[in-house]
């Protein structure tokens, strides 16, 4: 896919799986996400004070990435 073509796509089933994290685990949390295909996440940097937010097309994935850092993880 060109880039272009992932914007797209992700703009298609954003927001999908909501997932947010303490800011301080962002390397090793996108580190984890480099499995995935670029077109099946994203993340936003900041979005609340200490606090990323990934978002996950696949429920599942976003789930076992929960689980992950689930200690970290924010729940609003």
């Amino acid at each position: 896919m060109t880039p272009l073509e992932i914007i797209e796509y992700k703009r298609n089933w954003m927001p999908g799986k909501v997932v947010r994290l303490h800011s301080d685990l962002r390397s090793t949390a996108t580190a984890w996400c480099k499995q995935l295909g670029q077109h099946e996440y994203n993340f936003a940097k900041y979005t609340d004070v200490y606090e990323d937010t990934f978002y996950f097309e696949n429920e599942k994935i976003g789930q076992i990435f929960e689980e992950e850092f689930l200690k970290w993880v924010i729940k609003k």
